[in-house]
């Protein structure tokens, strides 16, 4: 399993784990919203290499 496939099936864990206990509009901005507020965290050079690898892996 490569690692976006953990990551992705980690997101879907915590999503369904929240949705009964916190409601389904506040788990999904928590799912959306830790991973956007993650990336705004990085440096910009972390983002720019970021941004490359996945570019990379597009074209592959």
């Amino acid at each position: 399993m490569t690692t976006r496939t953990k990551i992705v099936i980690g997101g879907v864990a915590v999503g369904l784990l929240l949705w009964p206990l916190i409601g389904f509009w506040f788990s999904l901005l928590v799912v959306v919203g830790v991973p956007t507020a993650a990336y705004f965290m990085l440096d910009p050079s972390q983002r720019r290499r970021l941004r490359r690898v996945s570019r990379k892996e597009i074209g592959r």
